[in-house]
């Protein structure tokens, strides 16, 4: 996994840069990938729409995670511990589909 983009030279169109909000993550995995989706609920529509799929090698995943805990802990020494009330319950996570080969 590459944290720093200036590495390769990588290409970030408008639209990508603009980013996309989410409040909420589902997450769902197989045998042979992560399937990630991210999802905008707003009050008073009553079908949320998935905003993003992301899908993910377990290798990458699980780089993925040290990553953003590094950086979760990089950002809570300066700025203090994140305080949410959003829990591992509120997060829909499963598996799915029957069990991949490749």
């Amino acid at each position: 996994m590459i944290e720093n983009d200036e590495q390769f030279g990588l290409e970030l169109d408008e639209a990508v840069a603009d980013g996309t909000f989410s409040n909420m993550v589902i997450v769902n995995h197989s045998d042979t990938e992560f399937v990630v989706d991210f999802v905008n609920v707003m009050p008073g529509v009553p079908k949320p729409k998935v905003k993003s799929r992301i899908i993910l090698t377990p290798q990458h995943v699980k780089a993925f995670v040290s990553i953003l805990n590094d950086h979760i802990e990089s950002f809570e020494k300066v700025n203090g511990e994140i305080k949410s009330k959003v829990s591992r319950e509120d997060l829909i996570h499963s598996n799915f589909g029957p069990k991949g080969e490749a």
